[in-house]
Parts: structure tokens; sequence; C-alpha cells
């Protein structure tokens, strides 16, 4: 070989061997965000940076980088000074326990995380992504709000994330982990997207902050107060968990994940249990209280009827006097709605119907199977309830139930009175297996209330105190006889069988094998218009 080619390939193989050092330095300086000082900055306010937070969500090696060197293109402001590869978020795919996700992280040491053009780029070409290959996407927000320099391509920006959300909903599970500020426009995509997890005393969420408010309306809150994760998961019902680190709200979205399919086409993955289908439960057989108005506690019928005693809530500490959630039934995901007796009675009212039914139109788009425990005495009364609406927020229950095709199957344990009655999955609204317990009282209202409807001029016309109330005991225990058991109910069909409360448990599991391959379609249309 001559000389002048042996030097050509020389300067060759030391330009890709420079070239190589620059890349790793690059990649080095990208990796490390905003710098040392900034990220001891996050830590200090036990908060994890963006990449902390993917290696604790993601299983080791697994993540796929995208969009790593993308930079704003801004020259407003001086912002042509303070470009950094990455532009506040990291873009990305993985796996979770072997399953691919789709993920996003924004980055608060760099520019506080604010949202420009090219930070809504990398977060929409990875929301496209999940949804072409049929996987779920977790976005872990932190960040300050649309980047003010870029003026309407800000605005632009979230546009095209809110729209993609609407675009996956129903198609795709998506997830949204809080980990700081999320505020003014940017709540929206949260909002929009299926799940939210907030970090108590480190996350929060609003429209406008607490100086605006004070501006506005001469009111003095703190951040926490107006929009922390203690309020959302509450008063508000937007976050559907309130995690105490933030290590703990990343478990969480893993769990949840072990709950729910890769995307509407698909079942959610079983888990196998050692917990036999036919177990019994005595306690289920005591479990009811001989007085119709004595309170349970219906966690104790979840536990006896889930596999291993493990469910997991979804929104427990919003609207208690309802429990929605997820559990495993013959390793079976399930999604299980249930009244509360010890809240409220177990009353319907606003905050339970909007609840209940979210998650009902969850379960449906994602082909889980719906298990309904009813004892509830009917809708909430008062000015507060007709003024708020819970007419229509009742409606949004009833036609959750109504539109889902995925298996229902509703037991019903106690009380089941009037309106509640059809809007807790009853065989009108295709519920498809409707058991009862012998302790079910099916029927417009309860005795006491009847009696007085029915008989009301006949009681009047008593004089004597004693005569009205052995009259009254009489009428109810005539009404009771007709009304307050379940086998008129089952004699219409409208329950397929009165079950002895101890096997619970097999006859669900037995009713989900039997309905595994249920297809039910709806009339054609464009969409629907639910009530709103």
């Amino acid at each position: 070989m001559c000389y002048l080619c042996t030097l050509y390939i020389y300067i060759d193989m030391s330009k890709q061997t420079e070239g190589i050092a620059s890349l790793v330095e690059r990649r080095k300086k990208a990796k490390l965000g905003g710098g040392e000082k900034r990220i001891e900055a996050q830590h200090s306010k036990g908060k994890l940076t963006a990449r902390e937070r993917l290696d604790l969500l993601l299983d080791e090696g697994s993540f796929e980088e995208y969009d790593m060197f993308k930079q704003h293109r801004c020259t407003n402001f001086g912002m042509d000074s303070v470009k950094s590869d990455g532009d506040g978020v990291i873009t990305g795919q993985g796996t979770i326990a072997g399953r691919q996700v789709f993920v996003f992280a924004q980055d608060f040491t760099v520019n506080g995380g604010s949202l420009g053009e090219a930070h809504a780029q990398k977060i929409c070409k990875i929301m496209d992504l999940a949804r072409e290959n049929g996987a779920p996407v977790i976005g872990l927000n932190d960040s300050g709000g649309a980047r003010i320099q870029e003026g309407i391509c800000s605005l632009a920006g979230f546009g095209e994330i809110f729209e993609r959300n609407i675009l996956g909903s129903g198609v795709i599970p998506q997830i949204s982990g809080i980990f700081g500020p999320c505020a003014g426009g940017a709540v929206y995509s949260p909002a929009l997207t299926d799940f939210n997890i907030m970090v108590q005393n480190t996350s929060y969420m609003f429209l406008t902050g607490p100086a605006v408010v004070k501006s506005v309306t001469g009111e003095t809150v703190s951040q926490e107060e107006l929009g922390g994760a203690g309020v959302h998961a509450s008063k508000s019902g937007v976050a559907h968990f309130s995690a105490a680190t933030e290590e703990e709200g990343i478990e969480t979205i893993k769990k949840l994940l072990s709950y729910i399919p890769q995307n509407n086409r698909e079942k959610a993955p079983e888990k196998p249990t050692q917990d036999p289908v036919n177990r019994v439960s005595d306690i289920l057989n005591e479990i009811i209280p001989d007085n119709p108005n004595q309170a349970y506690d219906m966690y104790g019928v979840i536990g006896e009827i889930v596999d291993d005693g493990e469910f997991f809530e979804i929104h427990r500490n919003w609207a208690k006097n309802i429990i929605v959630g997820f559990a495993h039934i013959g390793g079976k995901s399930v999604g299980i709605v249930a009244n509360q007796p010890k809240m409220l009675a177990g009353v319907l009212d606003i905050n339970a119907s909007r609840k209940a039914a979210r998650f009902v139109r969850f379960c449906d788009a994602f082909n889980i199977p719906l298990v309904t425990l009813v004892d509830v005495p009917g809708f909430l009364c008062g000015t507060q309830q007709e003024y708020g609406g819970i007419i229509t927020n009742g409606a949004k229950l009833l036609y959750a139930y109504g539109e889902a095709t995925v298996p229902k199957i509703t037991v019903t344990l106690r009380k089941s009175y009037g309106g509640a009655h059809i809007v807790m999955s009853c065989k009108q609204l295709r519920g498809d297996i409707n058991y009862a317990w012998p302790s079910a009282n099916i029927a417009v209202m309860g005795a006491a209330g009847a009696v007085e409807i029915l008989y009301g001029k006949e009681f009047k016309a008593i004089e004597n105190a004693e005569e009205l109330a052995k009259t009254k005991e009489e009428k109810m225990k005539e009404y009771d006889d007709l009304f307050c058991n379940p086998y008129q109910a089952a004699s219409y069909g409208y329950i397929e069988d009165v079950i002895e409360p101890r096997n619970t448990r097999f006859r669900i599991a037995r009713a989900l094998v039997q309905l595994e391959n249920k297809q039910q379609g709806v009339p054609a249309k464009k969409h629907d218009n639910m009530p709103l």
C-alpha cells in the first residue's frame, strides 16, 4: 500500500474517532439537562429529574430515546443563546414488565420544562407512534407551562398535543404523572387522559395561580390549597391517585398497567393465581345486617370475591359513596363498581355518578368486564343536588352502562330502589347476568315510604295512634312480602338466579367464562351524544 493511501486511511480513522468522542460528549451533556446546579436544585425540592423518573418507570436497559438533539428555533428575547439538546423533554419508548410503552418526561432543569414548538413536536411524535403501534402512552409532567418567548407557537403546540389526546382516547391507554407544576393550558392534556397521578407537596394543577386568584377575587390561597394532590384527589376528582412520593407514584403507574390491555383491540393480561375459583366465603352469608338501615363495609365483600383479596382502587378519596377499581377474578382482569353503604348509605349523588360513569366507559373502551355490586337506596335529594344537575349527572352513569358492550355481571346485595336500581346495570340496560342475594330488596322504594303513598288516605282516617301504628306495620309487612325480596324480579326474568352469598365468587367467575366471547353491536352512528 502506498504512503498516500495509508495517510488517507489514517486521516479518515482520525476523523471517525474524533466524531465518536464528540458524540459521546454531546450525549453526556444532553443527559445532564440544565446542568449539575439545576439538578441539585431539583433534588433540593424533593423531586427527581426526568431521567431518574424514566429509570424507575421502565425496565432496565429498555429505553430507546428519540430526538435527543432536537432544539428550538426561537430567536425572540435572547432565546437563541439558551438552546439545549432535547429542548426540555425526554421522549422515547421502552418496556414495563416486558410490555411496550411510549413515554415523555418533561425536564424542569431546562427552561423550567416550558413547552415550545420543538418540545411539543417531540411529544406529538411519540403520541402518534403509540397510537399507530397500539401501546400505552405515559406522560410525566413537570413544566412551567407555555414558553412565553415563542408566543402563538407554544399555544399551537398545546393544541397539537390535545388533538392527539382526543384521537388516542379509547384507542390506547393514556396515563399522566403530575410530578411538578402543571398550570394554565397545560392542565388540559392530563384532563384528557385516562388516569392522573399526583404527588403530595411537590405537584399541583390549576388554570390560574394564587397570585392571579388574589388579584381577581381577593382570595388568598396557597398552591397546595388551590391545586395540590390532596385537593384534586378528594375534592375535584381531577386526580385518580395521590402518592406520598414520586417513587410511589411511579409504582402506581406500573400496577395500573398490569390490569389493562395495550390497546382497544386486545384483552387485558391474565394473572395466574393459586386462589381457587370455587372458594366459598361463609363471611358473606353473615355480612348483611338484620337491620336494613344499618351500614356494613363493601370493601369486605370485594375482598372476599376477588383473587387473593387484591383490589386496586381508583379515586379512593373522592365520592366515597361509590367504589370503583380493578381486580382479578379467576385470573381475569375486571372492573368493579360498588355502592358503599358506609358512606351516605351508598346513595348516588353528582360526584358518585360522574366517578362511576367515567370508569365504566374506560372499561368498556378497553374490553374489561364489569362486575357491579349493588346496595343503593336511591339518588341524593335536595336543592344542592338538583341545582348542581343531578339529573344530567345521574344520566351519565345510566348512559355509560347502557352503551357498554363488555360482559356485565351485576349482583344485588340488599337495597336497589327506584331510578338508582335502573342506573346500576340492571337487566334493561343490557346487563348480561344479574344475580341477587336472598337479602335483596328490588322495588320502586322502601316499604316505609311506599305505604304512605299507597295508603295515605286510609292512615289519615285512623285516629287511634296504636291502631295506626299497627295498621302501618301490617301494610309494610305486606309490601315487604310482595316487593322487598328478589323473587318477584326473578319471576319476570330480571334476575337470572338468587344465589347464596358464600358462592358469589364462583358464580361471577363462571359467568366471566360464559361471557368471554361475547359480541354485541350498537347502531351505526358517527358518535354518540351522551349528557355532559
